[in-house]
């Protein structure tokens, strides 16, 4: 019950400051940034289109999960070269194209891309959601792929990179605002690399000890478990979900130091990174469901751990399984 308590009020409240941003941080663009919007808005259709139909055809519907980290590159270069290379624009597009590099690669060694790139393994999550009753039918599904799977997450996308847009005519200089910025993403972008790395050898020893024995229980401590509690995943359940969120609205102060927001913070570009947070609401809550159904140990887990603050480490109640940690 608290733990559903603090869910709720956290989207309350980023709730309230989307509004907020859309209502009182205003919308207008200059001739260039307007037309540079248009070239923006025509690569989000094509992807809307590609996601949507090399989908439906291929029933791979982790299309937009491969251009997830491929989209912001893209965007925040073409803003940064329409705006004359402005240093905030070429900033933020270098630290995106870090993060996108480092997702690619990620993403790839999980078997995503294929030279055929509407090939290649899909994201699990996907099908345990089309088990879903609601799904039964297929034309629900394909409902759901064409306005949030294709559309939603393109123009979501889309709306993380656009700070950058905001900060493409202005004129403010380059000063600790920004270098706080700038420092904050490259942390949570370490804490996101960090984090990922600890995840992919955990599951890729377990896969190798799970291939010598039948069962789960019959592997070694700790990856008996099911789940990982290495490294930052022993104190927060969800590090790579804290770095991804703080490196976007981190980038979102570039915004200010450029001097244009409302009332210290708002500008309709703050959307964009608060849908973002959103959207891992709801990955984690999806995330954690499938894992204790999986795992009998995770719900002493998640008792224990928070899912971004790290206030203590994980210690399991069974002493036995302790012994060799």
């Amino acid at each position: 019950m608290k733990k559903t308590l603090v869910t709720v009020v956290c989207i309350c409240v980023v709730s309230a400051l989307i509004v907020l941003s859309i209502a009182v941080g205003g919308s207008s663009v200059s001739p260039n940034q307007a037309e540079t919007l248009k070239v923006l808005a025509i690569i989000c259709a094509c992807s809307i289109a590609y996601c949507f139909i090399a989908g439906e055809i291929t029933h791979n519907y982790s299309q937009m999960d491969k251009l997830w980290s491929l989209l912001p590159i893209v965007y925040t270069w073409v803003i940064a070269f329409r705006s004359d290379l402005n240093i905030r624009t070429v900033v933020y597009a270098l630290i995106v194209s870090a993060w996108g590099i480092r997702l690619t690669v990620n993403f790839a060694r999980k078997g995503a891309y294929r030279i055929k790139f509407w090939e290649g393994n899909e994201d699990y999550r996907w099908s345990i959601v089309r088990k879903n009753p609601i799904f039964s039918h297929g034309f629900v599904w394909t409902l759901f792929n064409l306005l949030f799977i294709s559309t939603y997450q393109n123009l979501l996308v889309l709306a993380i990179c656009l700070p950058s847009l905001a900060c493409a005519e202005s004129t403010a200089g380059f000063g600790a605002a920004d270098v706080l910025a700038a420092v904050l993403a490259l942390a949570f972008l370490l804490l996101e690399t960090v984090s990922d790395e600890y995840q992919w050898a955990f599951h890729r020893k377990k896969k190798a000890l799970l291939n010598e024995n039948a069962n789960l229980a019959d592997v070694p401590y700790p990856y008996s478990l099911g789940f990982n509690t290495f490294g930052p995943w022993a104190y927060m359940r969800h590090p790579n979900y804290l770095g991804e969120q703080g490196m976007w609205l981190s980038l979102y102060i570039f915004a200010i130091a450029a001097g244009v927001t409302k009332y210290g913070i708002f500008h309709i570009t703050f959307a964009g990174p608060l849908l973002l947070v959103l959207l891992f609401m709801g990955s984690s809550v999806l995330g954690e469901k499938i894992s204790s159904g999986k795992y009998p140990k995770y719900a002493e887990y998640t008792s224990q751990v928070c899912k971004y603050i790290p206030i203590r480490k994980y210690k399991p109640d069974n002493a036995e399984n302790t012994a060799g940690d």
